[in-house]
């Protein structure tokens, strides 16, 4: 079991890696953002207002977009 935590990560940083993922932010509402992309079947929600970002929220993106935590381990 892999003992790395996905703390302390940056707004700006998660943000560049879902670019690198091929997602978009397409929409805004107050203080979120919905990023998605065309094999997505439901958006990727970032809380603006909160750095670092909750470990859970990346966790349920990567679980989105098929990916594990050393995948953005080795992005990072």
């Amino acid at each position: 079991m892999s003992t790395q935590h996905l703390r302390n990560i940056p707004l700006k940083l998660y943000r560049d890696f879902l670019i690198a993922q091929g997602c978009t932010c397409n929409r805004t509402n107050g203080g979120h953002e919905h990023w998605t992309r065309a094999d997505l079947l439901r958006p990727i929600t970032v809380q603006t207002h909160v750095d670092p970002v909750p470990e859970f929220i990346i966790k349920n993106a990567l679980k989105q977009l098929g990916l594990t935590k050393k995948d953005f381990i080795d992005w990072i």
